[in-house]
């Protein structure tokens, strides 16, 4: 039996179920360990993350000149009325290109920080792959790797 949506629904006006929340959660947790655990096995400056990343890049570079890649993203400025509004036109470009574009993930601040309940900002899917294309193709993210491949000899040795 499939649950019926009224034809005068308003997704503004609905509460937020409990359940439905956590299950987002899940995933945004899941897919911060899937990447974390990705970055500990490839270098990042060698991963690509979309079939497009080059061209998220280029839209990235041109639509934020400004964007430092190395530097920590100033969260109250990306989350502003102005930065929600300019982060929405970029993200709207891969609306049908890009799968699951819009869902929440879990963005770090600093390219030099492992995640954290300090260093992390709930981002959308978009904005994760724009600012961690631009750290890998920077090499912003190979020490992830490097660490682990240090503790990895460690433990064998």
């Amino acid at each position: 039996m499939t649950a019926q949506v009224p034809s005068t629904f308003n997704a503004a006006e609905a509460d937020n179920l409990e359940d439905i929340e956590k299950q987002f959660a899940v995933k945004a947790v899941m897919h911060m360990t899937t990447y974390w655990s990705i970055l500990e096995k490839v270098k990042g400056s060698t991963l690509r993350l979309t079939k497009i990343d080059d061209e998220i890049y280029e839209h990235l570079q041109k639509d934020f000149p400004e964007f430092d890649p190395a530097q920590t993203i100033d969260e109250d400025e990306m989350k502003s009325k102005s930065g929600k509004e300019r982060w929405r036109n970029f993200m709207m470009a891969y609306e049908k290109r890009v799968d699951d574009y819009n869902f929440g993930t879990m963005l770090r601040s600093n390219p030099a920080w492992e995640y954290g309940e300090k260093e992390t900002i709930f981002a959308p899917r978009m904005q994760f792959y724009a600012v961690e294309i631009a750290r890998n193709k920077k090499g912003l993210n190979d020490w992830i790797y490097e660490n682990a491949q240090k503790e990895k000899a460690k433990a064998s040795a």
